[in-house]
């Protein structure tokens, strides 16, 4: 069976975006691929964080995966600190890694803005760790969004890369997962920007931790337009906010936008609002009470994450150890 890797970073709660752009996507993997799915607090420290709440963040994401549906006892779930073989093989990546490959990287320019001295090392070799978290697992397949589809490349560069120097067959060179491309979820407030956990706004965006009564009014204040919805997805394509409430209807109910459309094109949105909002409910409410059990029992997710570590960490030490050797290294 093929393998697939998959991480996301210990920001909190999960929200809506989350759940429909990658979490919904790695439960359904399960049943096709063998999955290891990680939380990158390696990452998490290279843009400015709370020390404090790190370990309870990384908690609270554990939980709510396993609420959306992943299943501990046939997917491993980590958190990356705990398995020492993504920063060592990050390590010997970065050696031959090249610094035009990072300077390419649109992410990094666009997190440091103005800032040219400002952002950490670690942020600018972020994607060489990405590259590790991969490689160290052979995984043949990694889910991307648009947004990572460039550090994929890197990873596939770096380990051919590697190969060359040091032997074919080391480094498994990845490949995107492909599939249905995944709903892209924008903010509530503004239908131009990604729904995001760092929104000051809690209006922005739906938490899976959201009651009904606040997904109510949250989808009720959801900023739209006058207009009535359009009959075909054409008739989105210059009205942002309209097209993220549809997509929003259509990806919770499993449905097409188009079909969205043919039931509800030349009503407005003081009808729709309601509709939408019973479906998000209806869609979240059990993920939503399973998080509340799991995150009361944080020693269960400790658990969870302890075992989770302990199988990667089987996996990704004897690629390591070939690693190692490759290279050179006294043993």
């Amino acid at each position: 069976m093929n393998r697939v890797f998959s991480g996301i970073q210990p920001t909190g709660n999960l929200h809506l975006g989350n759940y429909l752009g990658a979490i919904r996507n790695w439960v359904a993997m399960q049943a096709e691929y063998e999955c290891i799915y990680c939380i990158v607090d390696l990452h998490a420290i290279t843009m400015p964080h709370d020390p404090a709440g790190l370990a309870q963040a990384t908690r609270d994401m554990a939980a709510g995966i396993l609420a959306a549906g992943v299943d501990p006892a046939r997917t491993i779930l980590f958190h990356q600190s705990a398995v020492t073989a993504h920063a060592e093989l990050a390590w010997t990546l970065m050696s031959i890694a090249r610094t035009g490959w990072l300077d390419r990287m649109i992410q990094f320019k666009e997190k440091r803005g103005r800032d040219a001295e400002g952002p950490s090392v670690g942020l600018y070799t972020y994607p060489v760790l990405q590259a590790a978290d991969i490689l160290a697992y052979r995984a043949t397949h990694v889910p991307v969004g648009e947004d990572q589809k460039q550090h994929l490349e890197l990873a596939r560069d770096i380990a051919v890369r590697f190969n060359g120097l040091y032997g074919e067959g080391l480094l498994t060179p990845p490949l995107p997962v492909i599939g249905a491309e995944a709903a892209r979820i924008m903010s509530l407030r503004d239908g131009t920007a990604k729904m995001s956990k760092s929104d000051p706004s809690e209006a922005s965006r739906i938490d899976l931790t959201d009651t009904a009564d606040a997904i109510a009014a949250k989808v009720k204040r959801a900023k739209s337009d006058a207009d009535v919805l359009p009959d075909s997805a054409a008739g989105l394509a210059d009205r942002p906010e309209a097209k993220n409430l549809v997509g929003i209807y259509a990806a919770l109910a499993g449905t097409s936008v188009d079909a969205v459309l043919a039931e509800w094109g030349g009503r407005g949105f003081g009808a729709f609002k309601p509709a939408l909002a019973e479906v998000t409910v209806a869609a979240l409410a059990p993920i939503n009470a399973e998080y509340v059990r799991l995150r009361a029992d944080p020693g269960h997710l400790d658990a969870v994450l302890r075992g989770g570590a302990a199988r990667a960490g089987a996996i990704a030490a004897p690629l390591l150890r070939e690693v190692y050797n490759a290279v050179g290294f006294l043993r």
